[in-house]
This record gives C-alpha cells, sequence and structure tokens, in this order.
C-alpha cells in the first residue's frame, strides 16, 4: 500500500494504549503528535522526538491550533476515562470526559475539515452478551456509564460521517495487556484494574495477592473467561485501520479487537506464575455484579477487512512483556 503519509494526532497519546499507538505511528514513519491533560498519562511515555501538547480534547481554542500547526489529517482518539467502577459511582465524570469532550473534538475536527478517525471503543458496549464469541452484530446492551458513553460516540460517529466529509474506523477492544517489547512503555497507572497487571504487581511483591471474583461460573475452571490482546498488536491494528480509511474515504469501519480466543482468571494466574516463577496469593471471592461468565471476540471481520496479523497472540509472552514492564517501572519510579 503506497501513499504519502498524512500527519497524525493521537489524544490520550501519553497514556497506556495511546502510547503504544504513537509508537507503532512513529516506527512505520508516520508524522505524529500527541495532546494529553496528563491526569493519567506521563509526558516521558511520550518519545522527545514527537511533538506534545499538554491540554484537553474539549478545549476547542487548543484543537484549533493544533490542527493548523500540524496540519493534522486523521485523529486516533483514545483519550477518556476507563475505570468501570468509578463510571458507576461517578458516571457525570465519564458522559464529561468520552462523550461531551469527543463530541468537542469532532467538532473542532469537522470545522478544520480532517477527514479520518480513530475511535477506541470497548466490547464494555456489549454489556452482558448472550452469546460468544460475540460479533459486531451482537446487541449493544451496556450496563454501565462506562460502556454507555462509548456506544453514544459510536452513535455520533455515524451521524457525523453521514451529514460530513469525514469517515471512521470505531474499534472494539476486548482485554488489552502487556507492554511494548522493547519495553518503551507500558501500564503505568497507579492502581490499574487490569488482571494481567494486578497479577503482576502480585508477583513482584507489590500486592498481597489477586482477588479472584467468581469461581461458580459455567466455565472449565468456574472463573470468568476472557479474551486478552496484546496491546502492540491492538496499536498495529488501529495503523491499518487508518490506512483503510486513507483509501477508503468514502467507507467507515466498526470492528472487534480481539484474538478470538479466551483464558480463564485460574489460566491467567497460572501464566503468571509460570512465566515469574513466583506463587500468587489468590483469594476466592463472590461474583462482581454485571461480569459475564465468558467474553469473547469474534475477529473475523478485522482479519477479512485488514491486513491485520497478530505477533503476540501468545499468553505467556503478553505476560512476559508486561512483567518486564512492570520491572522497568519501578526502576523509573525510583529514579524519579
Amino acid at each position: 500500500m503506497s501513499f504519502q503519509k498524512p500527519p497524525v494526532l493521537v489524544t490520550g497519546g501519553a497514556g497506556y494504549i495511546g502510547s503504544h499507538a504513537v509508537l507503532a505511528l512513529a516506527d512505520a514513519g508516520w508524522p505524529v503528535a500527541v495532546v494529553d491533560n496528563l491526569c493519567t498519562g506521563f509526558r516521558w511515555a511520550v518519545p522527545e522526538s514527537v511533538p506534545f501538547f499538554e491540554g484537553d480534547v474539549g478545549n476547542a481554542d487548543l484543537m484549533r491550533q493544533i490542527f493548523a500547526t500540524q496540519g493534522t489529517q486523521a485523529i486516533l482518539h483514545f483519550a477518556g476515562s476507563v475505570v468501570v467502577p468509578e463510571s458507576v459511582s461517578d458516571p457525570l465524570k465519564y458522559y464529561r470526559n468520552n462523550t461531551g469532550n469527543t463530541c468537542a473534538l469532532l467538532s473542532a475536527a469537522v470545522a478544520a475539515g480532517v477527514p479520518h478517525f480513530i475511535f477506541s471503543s470497548t466490547a464494555a458496549t456489549y454489556g452482558v452478551p448472550d452469546v460468544s464469541p460475540v460479533t459486531e452484530s451482537t446487541p449493544q446492551v451496556p450496563i454501565n456509564p462506562y460502556g454507555m458513553s462509548k456506544l453514544m460516540t459510536e452513535a455520533m460517529l455515524a451521524d457525523i460521517a453521514a451529514a460530513h466529509s469525514i469517515n471512521y474506523c470505531a474499534l472494539r477492544y476486548f482485554n488489552v495487556a502487556g507492554a511494548d517489547p522493547d519495553a518503551r512503555t507500558g501500564q503505568s497507572t497507579a492502581g490499574a484494574t487490569h488482571l494481567i497487571k494486578v497479577a503482576v504487581e502480585a508477583a513482584l511483591g507489590q500486592r498481597e495477592g489477586v482477588d479472584v471474583y467468581g469461581t461458580d461460573y459455567p466455565t472449565p475452571d468456574g472463573t470468568g473467561v476472557r479474551d486478552y490482546i496484546h496491546v502492540s498488536d491492538l496499536a498495529a491494528a488501529h495503523v491499518l485501520a487508518l490506512e483503510a480509511l486513507i483509501m477508503n474515504p468514502a467507507h467507515s469501519l466498526t470492528m472487534n479487537c480481539g484474538y478470538g480466543r479466551g483464558f480463564s482468571v485460574l489460566e491467567v494466574l497460572d501464566a503468571v506464575e509460570r512465566v515469574s516463577g513466583r506463587k500468587i496469593a489468590r483469594r476466592l471471592c463472590l461474583r462482581r455484579a454485571g461480569d459475564p461468565d465468558s467474553l469473547i471476540s469474534d475477529n473475523s471481520r478485522i482479519k477479512a477487512t485488514l491486513p491485520w496479523v497478530p505477533r503476540h497472540a501468545d499468553l505467556d509472552a503478553i505476560v512476559g512483556h508486561a512483567l518486564a514492564w512492570e520491572q522497568k517501572l519501578a526502576e523509573i519510579r525510583r529514579a524519579a
């Protein structure tokens, strides 16, 4: 695929997934810039060679300035709040940060004539589906404000693309895990709730153990099953989706991002023990409300649409990269 790579703006590019997308774009020679308010991101996660703007995507004046300065022709939108329990206790934060700010960003993008937009969506828009694997046509019935805020944005994108000269790709992530294989960036937010992150912290003695929520699900070992996708494979999917939007500007895309295979909580903990060589204390707890027994992607659409070939679809590799990053992160924090 040959074309001139236009300037790209990554919102939330100092965060977990966004920083990996920045690396993927930069590694592939795309002109890339980042805007991030650093409420959960880290300035050091963005390479010094990448233009960085500190601020909020809901700030229309700032966005107009960035678009004009950078000549932005595409946006990869990661900025937002992502903690499901917090969305239940503070829904207004999620509708403000995820839906309201995205509306403001899209308004500025349309006004500036930015033609391409990639949105960081989520499998949480499906809620507790009746089927597994989940296809893109599975009913979207989110059970928390986080999932609803993302679904509302998907609806906005469809309406805006129908009315203006912009196309989009909504990528619905399943369980994102791991870290850059070269340990350039990774999941760095204190108190993160991702299972592999939590388990790796426990293996390194940073937590007393891991809570296992629910042991009576109708799964092989009774614990919940999830589809874990390596963050670098996910970042690669964004770059390929961007190429697809540019090559076919009249069409938009919606695709699941996962491997189409699930692992149970206990299988993940076993993998962390195997890779780290350390035992993890496991506290067996009751189920959490709203947790499905199994959530696995049907990824046939993304594989048919993009030349996407996952490079890290191995649980031990995901855990190994997460573990290496956690050890490097401890060094970064000690040096700070």
